[in-house]
């Protein structure tokens, strides 16, 4: 079974995520802020990371950077809102992300990408 790591500050929108994809048989481990994700990059050995942008403490940049570092194989989804800096997604993309994916989003889609993905 494939372990996902989301780290998304917004209660509702993880909440979601979470049911969507558990709905599909995947573990999903949701963490709130930045210095959770790194915490458990380093720890869960996640199959996939799926990471808001803007988040307390650190930020999906940073997120990414220490993926890269540490799991330089783990696929990464970003999920931002509209409006974020253009200049961070092509940040992101510069750094290998596989995906992103702007909010508001429709669970389904996302759930057809992490499987594209995951495959």
């Amino acid at each position: 079974m494939k372990k996902i790591l989301l780290i998304e500050d917004d209660l509702l929108i993880s909440s979601l995520v979470e049911f969507r994809l558990n709905k599909d048989g995947y573990i999903t481990l949701t963490v709130k802020d930045g210095n959770e994700g790194i915490h458990a990059i380093n720890t869960e050995n996640p199959d996939l990371i799926i990471t808001d942008v803007m988040m307390p403490f650190k930020n999906g940049i940073e997120i990414i950077h220490h993926a890269r570092k540490e799991k330089p194989n783990t696929p990464i989804i970003v999920l931002s809102s509209l409006g974020e800096e253009e200049s961070i997604v092509l940040e992101a993309f510069n750094l290998g992300v596989s995906d992103f994916i702007s909010k508001p989003f429709n669970p389904n889609e996302l759930a057809m990408r992490v499987k594209r993905i995951l495959r």
